[in-house]
């Protein structure tokens, strides 16, 4: 197939992916790095038309233009992966000053020295290199959970490959690397492969924008809305496989059941939103008390639920201690108001074949104690308490 052809292809695919991916900005403006991508693939479609155009401008100012164009498309692809994963925006000062630098060293050797082989190079090496940054970005995760990423990741990391090692592939001859023998089959070459690779590319993006919205509509099933941990039901379906998991392994699970001590008040005091800054406050302290792997939920109102897998009840107490400690040397500060928060905790572990109804119902039990014993402390209803962890009211 003849090169223009291959160009004039090029730059209908992308068009089209740049106007599909633009519509979708347009109605999913949550999802992470979509506009980006977009503005990458437009670059695309100008880079299409400035080589169409080769001929009809000025030398310089096509090489110029090619150059910039082939690097912004790289690093715009990059700030996409960072953005969707939910990294620190790309450094874009960094960016500017490259491609100003790989754009005037491209103009010195079209003017000043004549070097094809030294222009293929400049277009090659630090685009590939962004490439495989945006692969190494997007791989993430459990595979079979985002399988899109690593899509994406491999069409990305196999595009900066070729893009690092073709000028080694068309290294130039005595003659120069676009001389007429070669001229014709390079660009062929290089058009057909870029064309597959951003083709890949494109629709790996769509799989991304999909599994982001998947994702979203299973966190908002999943967590509760206002403190993002787990909701009632969720929390419950986790809690049965942790007692059926720790049945096989035999293996006890922790549960504290946890309460804020005079919710009311903090209602009545600071209105709604003071007592939902309130919540949130108590579940970021609370969360920074755990391990990564325990998991925390929300039962309803002012309750909450800690499942610990694998503790038995000494560490489930010393859990509960650390957690009360952290909360009441936490206060709150609402709308230039400080109040001081304390809770309630009710201490269970699992015993064996026990379902999550008798557990959950002993640690209510428990808080409840905690609450007609004065509150602000930690009771458990289990045998071989360690009362040394038990806290006494404030």
């Amino acid at each position: 197939m003849h090169s223009h052809t291959l160009l004039i292809m090029a730059s209908i695919l992308m068009g089209i992916v740049t106007a599909v991916l633009a519509a979708m900005c347009y109605f999913n403006r949550r999802i992470p790095g979509l506009r980006t991508w977009a503005l990458s693939y437009l670059s695309g479609f100008a880079l299409s038309v400035v080589l169409l155009s080769r001929g009809t401008l000025p030398e310089f100012v096509s090489v110029a233009a090619t150059q910039s164009l082939m690097f912004l498309i790289a690093y715009l692809n990059f700030a996409g992966a960072r953005h969707y994963i939910g990294r620190a925006q790309a450094p874009h000062h960094v960016a500017v000053v490259a491609a100003a630098l790989i754009v005037a060293i491209s103009v010195f050797f079209t003017i000043e020295q004549p070097n094809s082989g030294a222009r293929f190079t400049l277009s090659s090496v630090p685009p590939g290199l962004l490439f495989l940054l945006s692969a190494r970005t997007l791989a993430t995760g459990d595979i079979h959970r985002y399988p899109a990423r690593y899509l994406v990741a491999l069409a990305s990391a196999a595009h900066g490959l070729f893009l690092l090692v073709r000028p080694l592939l068309f290294s130039p001859g005595a003659a120069g690397l676009f001389d007429a023998t070669h001229s014709l089959t390079v660009s062929q070459f290089v058009v057909l492969e870029s064309i597959i690779a951003l083709m890949l590319m494109a629709f790996g993006t769509l799989m991304l924008a999909n599994e982001h919205s998947a994702t979203e509509l299973r966190r908002l099933a999943e967590r509760d809305s206002l403190t993002s941990v787990f909701n009632r039901r969720s929390f419950m379906s986790l809690l049965d496989k942790a007692l059926s998991q720790g049945k096989r392994n035999c293996q006890s699970i922790g549960v504290l059941l946890i309460d804020l001590d005079h919710f009311k008040s903090i209602n009545d005091t600071l209105g709604h939103k003071g007592g939902d800054d309130a919540l949130r406050h108590f579940v970021d302290t609370a969360m920074a008390s755990l391990r990564n792997e325990d998991i925390m939920g929300r039962l309803g109102g002012e309750e909450f639920a800690i499942l610990l897998a694998g503790a038995g009840l000494a560490d489930a107490l010393a859990t509960a201690e650390r957690v009360r400690a952290a909360v009441a040397s936490s206060p709150v500060t609402v709308d230039q108001h400080t109040i001081s928060l304390t809770v309630s905790i009710g201490v269970a572990v699992s015993r064996r074949g026990e379902h999550a109804e008798p557990l959950l119902d002993r640690a209510d039990k428990a808080m409840y104690n905690a609450k007609h014993q004065g509150r602000n402390r930690v009771e458990t209803l289990d045998t071989e308490p360690i009362p040394h962890l038990l806290s006494r009211a404030a």
